[in-house]
Formats: structure tokens, C-alpha cells, sequence
């Protein structure tokens, strides 16, 4: 029970940290003319835990006229507020995970010192 209780909050992290990485990226990119911003999709898998998966978004075929009449590229897809409110849930979601890593590994050395 312990070791489930590490495995899955280190699947926790994991996603967690997947899911950084991919706000990270569209939030460096959002200037980018044309980026389509990625998507983290979690699931839960059947033994426990998080598996994830990045997917980018379908990007919408909105062109812009420069000033020379000509069309360019459509803008980034990336909403900063969106990302930013993602980021601190991310990392809220990656705490809480590292929390439960820490009380169960607590607990497994309580266990083993009361054993020896």
C-alpha cells in the first residue's frame, strides 16, 4: 500500500512536470506568428497512477494584411491568462504530489524501524 502510495505520487509528479513543460513551451512561443500552442491529456491508468500525452491544438486559419496588402501568418493560439493560471495549478498539483511522496516515504521508514 505504501509503495502505491510512492508510485503514484511520483506518476503525480511526473505529470505534473509534463504539463510545466508544455505551458512553458506555449508561453515562450506565444509571440511566435503561426505556433499552434500543445495540449498536456492526462489519463488514469488502469494499475494506478497518471499517464500523460502532448497534443497540439487545431489553430484557427484566421490570416491578418500587413501594410503592404499581403496576407501573413495567423498570430499565436496561446493565451497568457490561461497559461499562467495553468502554471500555478501545475505546480500546486506537483507539490501536492511531492508531499504525498514524502508522508509515504515516512511511513515505509517508520515500518522498516519498527521491523528492525
Amino acid at each position: 500500500m505504501i509503495t502505491n502510495a510512492l508510485n503514484n505520487g511520483l506518476s503525480g509528479m511526473r505529470a505534473a512536470q509534463s504539463a510545466l513543460d508544455v505551458s512553458s513551451h506555449n508561453i515562450a512561443n506565444m509571440n511566435t506568428q503561426g505556433f499552434k500552442p500543445q495540449q498536456i491529456v492526462q489519463s488514469e491508468n488502469s494499475t494506478g497512477g497518471v499517464s500523460t500525452a502532448v497534443r497540439a491544438t487545431a489553430a484557427e486559419s484566421a490570416e491578418s494584411i500587413d501594410t503592404a496588402g499581403k496576407p501573413e501568418a495567423a498570430a499565436s493560439g496561446t493565451d497568457a491568462a490561461t497559461e499562467m493560471v495553468n502554471s500555478l495549478q501545475f505546480r500546486a498539483t506537483f507539490d501536492l504530489n511531492a508531499k504525498m511522496v514524502k508522508t509515504a516515504d515516512e511511513m515505509l521508514g517508520t515500518l522498516v524501524n519498527t521491523k528492525a
